[in-house]
């Protein structure tokens, strides 16, 4: 059976991301057809909320904050910024009506994907890879086979490493947006 690196994390990564967007639409036609468009309006506060909630353990990891197993706050980490992803896209919907909020969900979506990429994909990969090499070892293939069957998935692998280094630097520029929309919209609200 062919067991691709492939077939067995990208693709299930690739569906994982789907869901997300498909809960999206989905929760955005459940207000849309009861009517209550404008909670979506307001989803966008709660959602900024748990993703602020989900830096503790960017926090933890740099030791700003000494408390809480960094296990579960990576974990707490991938659920709450998760569910804040969900409200805030419910948020934007398809009603953006100006660039500064297309650029922050844009900003949002890519450093999902990234953070997907570092935690899910690019751990179970490695394990994938793994675990492959020891059975053809066990098999009895010589080395030299083992890494020539392996190379494809290696590089894959390889590739998947980099995620950090764009991580980061989109994590900042979605910070940067979404409180530059965040204080556009305060400015611009009609506060009568």
């Amino acid at each position: 059976m062919n067991r691709s690196v492939y077939r067995v994390e990208v693709l299930p990564f690739v569906w994982g991301i789907g869901l997300l967007l498909a809960a999206t639409a989905l929760s955005d036609a459940l207000l849309h057809s009861l009517k209550l468009v404008w909670v979506g309006r307001w989803l966008g506060i709660p959602g900024t909320l748990l993703i602020v909630a989900s830096f503790a353990y960017s926090l933890r990891k740099r030791k700003l904050v000494t408390s809480g197993s960094p296990a579960r706050l990576l974990e707490l980490h991938e659920q709450l910024a998760w569910a804040g992803s969900l409200l805030v896209l419910v948020h934007a919907g398809i009603h953006l009506h100006a660039w500064l909020p297309w650029l922050a969900t844009l900003a949002m979506l890519v450093n999902i994907v990234s953070g997907l990429v570092g935690r899910q994909l690019l751990q179970r990969a490695r394990k994938h890879v793994d675990e492959r090499r020891a059975a053809l070892r066990e098999s009895g293939a010589a080395a030299e086979e083992v890494e020539k069957t392996l190379f494809w998935d290696a590089v894959a692998v390889d590739a998947m490493k980099k995620w950090r280094f764009v991580h980061f630097p989109i994590t900042t520029a979605f910070t940067a947006l979404a409180l530059a929309h965040i204080v556009s919209t305060l400015l611009l609200w009609g506060w009568r």
